[in-house]
């Protein structure tokens, strides 16, 4: 045992004669160090523990703030990645939201087409007349003169002077046919003029378009008395068209004080809303029974 500890000491002797002053030196130095840190550390000592805990928090932060600049970059990159694909997503969103409520307005516009087409069908069942459905599609309203053109024409039987329809009331008659169009001319047109009679008191009149929403009745018999509940109907008397198919109402027009206020009639069928017709084609066989 005296022989191990003579060579060992031996070797260390050696070693700090073969190196410099300065090397021998730090040597020992190191030796002397770690063997009191070995030993420090194997002692409970308050002071110690503090120490070591000093010591270990100072790595602790040091290593934290070396590797800080590698985790804010991947943490950056992170970031933008996810805030573009959340970009992206969100852009896919709203179209596909635009599409949505394009396919709902056109879904319900559908359904108010399919409605009116329904009545039109309806009447086409119902009426006492042979008809054909027919939409608008060209208005050439202007101030005055009122007239639409329908997708219907020869093709399907259509004739001149012959009466169109709105919800089984009157709205206009045939003024020009082409081969798959025709034109109508409304009430409310300055050139529209129809035979009229007033229910129920049988008085004669003609139904004259003014340029307005409402026309008027002219050449009433004398004394006519405007009373509550009076309905205008087609006459018939210009052999054109059918008599009995109904127009509206008369109401007195307060607000016009030429001629002491003139006798108006408010359509059952607003000409200016209208967007499918049935273009009376004839009486059915069960009325021309009759």
């Amino acid at each position: 045992m005296a022989t191990s500890r003579d060579d060992f000491g031996i070797a260390i002797r050696s070693a700090l004669l073969q190196s410099g002053a300065k090397q021998k030196f730090s040597l020992f130095v190191l030796i002397i160090a770690s063997a009191l840190v070995f030993a420090l550390d194997n002692l409970e000592l308050k002071p110690i523990k503090a120490l070591r805990s000093v010591i270990n928090d100072g790595v602790y932060r040091l290593s934290a703030i070396s590797s800080s600049p590698i985790s804010f970059a991947s943490a950056s990159k992170s970031f933008l990645s996810n805030h573009f694909n959340i970009y992206r997503e969100n852009e896919e969103l709203k179209k596909k939201i635009e599409l949505l409520e394009k396919d709902r307005f056109d879904t319900l516009y559908l359904q108010t087409e399919n409605n009116q087409l329904q009545e039109v069908l309806e009447l086409d069942k119902t009426t006492s007349y042979s008809t054909v459905g027919a939409k608008i599609m060209l208005d050439k309203n202007s101030p005055y003169l009122n007239s639409v053109v329908i997708n219907k024409g020869s093709n399907v039987g259509i004739k001149l002077g012959m009466p169109v329809l709105n919800k089984g009331n009157l709205v206009g008659r045939i003024v020009e046919v082409n081969y798959i169009s025709s034109r109508i001319l409304l009430l409310n047109d300055l050139n529209s003029k129809i035979p009229a009679v007033i229910s129920p008191s049988g008085e004669q009149a003609i139904l004259s378009g003014i340029g307005q929403k409402n026309p008027t009745l002219e050449y009433l018999p004398d004394g006519f008395q405007n009373v509550d509940d009076l309905t205008v109907y087609t006459s018939g008397k210009d052999g054109v068209l059918f008599p009995g198919i109904s127009i509206g109402k008369i109401i007195r027009d307060e607000d016009d004080e030429s001629e002491e206020g003139r006798i108006r009639v408010k359509l059952f069928s607003d000409p200016t809303q209208v967007l499918y017709v049935n273009v009376v084609l004839d009486k059915s066989n069960d009325e021309e029974a009759k």
